[in-house]
């Protein structure tokens, strides 16, 4: 869980530093930039709905007296939303678009999302992993993170999720991550994505030098 949120913080700080850096995307980098936080808002919507109908019920099951706690997570869920949203809504728009006006307000979203986000992300780990290693076992949570972050995707979304995952990530978190999935499918994803996550990556935070010079 961690290292999910992790992965989240790290991208979406980077997006705001490459928002407000001059000079400031163009090109291929702002539509890369603005499609990525239209990803980040997706796969968060697919995790919080994955806590909401697949953990918090079964911890539920495990340990009733966690019901505060995940009630109040779960209401965290909900009050982001509106966050996510308008966020996603700035990110297409700065993507499709080449005004300053659509990089501000993709800017302000990505304030306001933080705001609400970020303290979640941090109690999520702090307080609500802490309950949920003591209510279910070991092969529940792998039961539950099978079926829901695993099986549910495509290969070309497990390898590209797992390098987004990996990048940037500690010895200890490379393991985690990696050991997610058998031998031979960890393998091939590892191999066999790796050259498609850097392209994107580049595109994302490597400035579009034939767009600056085609405006200079």
């Amino acid at each position: 869980m961690a290292i999910v949120h992790g992965a989240l913080r790290r991208d979406l700080d980077r997006t705001r530093a490459a928002l407000t850096s001059e000079p400031h995307p163009v090109g291929r980098q702002r539509r890369a930039l603005g499609e990525h936080v239209v990803w980040m808002m997706d796969f968060l919507h697919h995790h919080h709905s994955g806590e909401d109908k697949g953990l918090w019920p079964l911890v539920r099951g495990r340990n009733p007296a966690a019901g505060p706690l995940l009630d109040s997570l779960e209401a965290d869920h909900h009050r982001i939303v509106p966050a996510m949203e308008t966020t996603m809504a700035a990110g297409r728009k700065y993507a499709d678009t080449t005004t300053d006006e659509a990089r501000a307000v993709l800017v302000t979203a990505l304030d306001e999302l933080n705001e609400v986000l970020v303290p979640h992300l941090d109690r999520e780990v702090e307080e609500g992993m802490p309950v949920v290693s003591t209510s279910i076992t070991q092969a529940e949570w792998e039961a539950w993170d099978q079926a829901n972050n695993i099986k549910p995707k495509s290969f070309a979304q497990l390898g590209l999720e797992g390098h987004w995952l990996l990048d940037d990530i500690d010895p200890e978190g490379y393991q985690v991550v990696v050991n997610l999935v058998p031998p031979v499918p960890r393998f091939l994803l590892i191999r066999g994505f790796a050259r498609a996550y850097r392209r994107r990556a580049a595109a994302r935070w490597e400035p579009d030098l034939s767009a600056t010079r085609s405006q200079a």
